[in-house]
């Protein structure tokens, strides 16, 4: 199927050649969490967790905070999540605002803790700052940190990508510059933004793969759990939100069935049509919530694993 032929199947438009019946190979997953901020969200993490492991993830992930912070809150949410499943997870390590020896300091930390995969990312600027600057002394970009990490230990490092090209990056050939550079300083695989234009999904596969780009490229899913909030963080990162979906949601209550319904199948329509395109890994932001994802594991097929979500 070509991403010609993809962009115009499926939701809206339900391309005939397949069906949500149709049996799809097995996939990887690989799931996104973050730190929780309370007593009461860390024992919801728990919860969510044990049906989110019940789907048998690839691996986990957990950010760090924008600008640099909350990098403390990750070693230990990556550590519970490691104890509480068993599974690997890979820490997000930012460089932004830090010095090169506090940087390797935490990488060796998490090494010697057994934590062998890695998120290598800039990070965010300050919030307050007019435009990012790395600090003197430190890593000055996601490519630098990619570097020094693999010069520290065997880490298996995932950089981030942008199929609609990051804000900061000016134009996409630039921004698959930026992403080359990460590359080529050794990171194992790119791993996506969520997008939910999946010919824009399919266009930067094909521009990756003619610039020859040798590591896998994952893409990102993101669960819509409240289209408002997704809508406003989207405008901030650079994400578009296509008319289509707009009108999917719209009268749609955050709280409603009605919501959750159209927010998995969309999610699993959009995970459908790339597994059909040759994907055999996603990543999925699942925002410490369990049902969005276990919704999108059953509707492509995964009912056992689902019944032992349940």
């Amino acid at each position: 199927m070509s991403y010609e032929h993809a962009a115009d199947a499926t939701l809206p438009g339900q391309d005939s050649d397949w069906s949500f019946a149709a049996p799809l190979p097995a996939i990887g997953l690989s799931i996104e969490l973050f730190p929780p901020k309370t007593a009461g969200a860390a024992r919801d993490l728990t919860r969510e967790l044990a049906a989110l492991n019940r789907l048998r993830p690839s691996f986990y992930t957990v950010t760090c905070g924008a600008g640099g912070t909350g990098n403390d809150a990750t070693f230990e949410v990556v550590q519970t999540v490691h104890e509480e499943t068993g599974l690997d997870v890979a820490a997000h390590m930012t460089c932004v605002g830090r010095a090169r020896e506090d940087v390797d300091a935490q990488a060796e930390r998490y090494w010697q803790a057994g934590v062998r995969r890695i998120i290598a990312l800039r990070g965010d600027k300050p919030k307050d700052a007019p435009r990012y600057e790395p600090m003197p002394g430190g890593y000055a970009f996601a490519a630098d940190l990619v570097a020094g990490l693999k010069r520290l230990h065997d880490f298996d490092v995932s950089v981030a990508c942008y199929p609609e090209a990051h804000p900061e990056s000016g134009t996409p050939e630039a921004d698959l510059d930026h992403l080359l550079r990460k590359v080529d300083a050794g990171a194992d695989r790119v791993v996506g933004q969520y997008c939910f234009d999946l010919e824009r999904v399919l266009r930067f596969r094909d521009a990756l793969a003619a610039r020859g780009c040798a590591v896998p490229f994952v893409p990102g899913v993101m669960p819509i759990h409240n289209f408002r909030q997704v809508s406003n963080f989207s405008r901030r990162c650079g994400a578009s939100i296509p008319e289509w979906l707009e009108r999917l949601f719209a009268g749609t209550d955050e709280n409603a069935v009605l919501h959750q319904m159209v927010a998995a199948s969309v999610a699993a329509e959009q995970c459908r049509r790339l597994v059909a395109e040759g994907f055999s890994h996603l990543h999925i932001y699942a925002l410490n919530r369990a049902e969005l994802t276990v919704a999108i594991a059953h509707l492509l097929g995964r009912g056992e694993a689902v019944a032992r979500a349940a």
